[in-house]
């Protein structure tokens, strides 16, 4: 029997409208949402709290991009608020979460990566397309993440694209 190889797609795009248009149709053709990760900075000028809490399954934002995060909890497994040097505040929901947590665990932040670099690195993403995405958040754009067997990704491709953005497929390790 032979084992489905395994891609990522990550798409970029310039706005949390965008994002979350593709994480919704992903979620309408029924993709299976635990393979989906996002990733943005709940970026703000003014001075308010940002934080969030979990109640169950799902996850309370404040910050200019609240409502964009909270219609995103009930589609994504895993949350996270991250204060990252250099890249500042960021939220993630998805498998995303756990890389990045394994990469700080395991120290491999390194190579010319940040955190987020280093935890997709570690999945298999290229390293000069890992240093746009990471200029990419640094931009306040948003990461969406889509990993599974390239038959999957391929179909996930076609999806985001409707979306807008910039999508790229990553063969995996």
């Amino acid at each position: 029997m032979s084992v489905e190889k395994e891609s990522a797609l990550v798409a970029t795009f310039n706005t949390h409208v965008e994002a979350e248009v593709a994480v919704k149709e992903l979620d309408k053709s029924g993709f299976e949402m635990k393979k989906l990760s996002i990733i943005g900075k709940d970026y703000h000028e003014e001075d308010d709290v940002i934080g969030y809490y979990n109640t169950g399954s799902r996850m309370k934002t404040w910050g200019k991009f609240g409502a964009f995060w909270g219609s995103l909890w009930g589609f994504l497994v895993g949350s996270a608020f991250f204060v990252i040097p250099g890249l500042g505040p960021i939220v993630v929901g998805g498998p995303l979460v756990g890389w990045i947590i394994g990469a700080l665990e395991g120290a491999t932040v390194g190579a010319g990566f940040g955190v987020v670099g280093a935890a997709l690195a570690g999945i298999g993403i290229p390293k000069d397309s890992v240093l746009r995405y990471e200029s990419s958040l640094k931009a306040n754009h948003f990461l969406l993440v889509v990993h599974g067997t390239t038959q999957e990704v391929v179909r996930a491709r076609e999806i985001v694209q409707t979306a807008g953005g910039s999508v790229d497929v990553h063969d995996l390790h």
